[in-house]
């Protein structure tokens, strides 16, 4: 089967874990992949029952792809707020400040590269550890696997797209709008993967493990 199928099909009653549905928005007309090809895995056992800890294994996925959105969410609203010469260097520093990933010295160009280091380090464990350990445990998820490493492969450029963006605009501000296209076309590709893999993942890893 190739078409993806719904959330709601894929998630088990007593999971305890929802991924995370695509809302279907997207702010560009972009497209790096063919959201209707992504292959699904096998159907969870509707009568299967998890442990606690069996549960923690499937939500830690969702958590931690939580702090991606949100860090992205908090990197698109910098973007806005200097673009529009509503903060300062000093407030915004300020503001950085209570975020997960801080910065010295602060700088757009700064957050937004370690930003994207953490993505690709997210994507670099799991095809390296998780990805295989998934493969061993239930051969039928590999052409989902297959696919999501090739969706890594392609963030992974749209993120070097990201930092000659940000090279760009720091040696001009009048690359604002280009660094602006680019971050949108980060957000449309990495919150639909997101989604796609908490909603092939989520349940194999609460069987499985980490």
């Amino acid at each position: 089967m190739t078409n993806a199928a719904s959330p709601a099909a894929k998630n088990a009653p007593n999971l305890a874990a929802t991924p995370t549905p695509d809302d279907g928005v997207r702010l560009t007309d972009v497209r790096v992949w063919d959201e209707t090809t992504r292959p699904t895995g096998p159907a969870p056992d509707p009568t299967r029952r998890y442990t606690p800890a069996e549960q923690a294994n499937g939500r830690h996925l969702i958590d931690v792809h939580d702090h991606l959105r949100s860090e992205l969410a908090q990197l698109r609203d910098l973007i806005d707020q200097v673009a529009s010469g509503a903060i300062d260097a000093g407030t915004a520093r300020s503001h950085i400040n209570t975020m997960t990933m801080r910065q010295n010295n602060w700088t757009l160009g700064a957050y937004c590269e370690s930003y994207c280091r953490l993505v690709t380090m997210h994507h670099t464990a799991e095809d390296a550890m998780v990805f295989p350990h998934l493969r061993r445990s239930e051969p039928g998820l590999a052409p989902v696997l297959d696919r999501l490493q090739e969706e890594h492969h392609a963030i992974h450029k749209i993120i070097e797209r990201v930092d000659r963006a940000l090279v760009s605009f720091v040696g001009d501000p009048d690359g604002l709008g280009h660094l602006r296209e680019t971050v949108d076309l980060l957000t449309d590709s990495l919150l639909s993967h997101l989604s796609y893999e908490e909603r092939e993942l989520v349940e194999p890893l609460a069987r499985h493990g980490l």
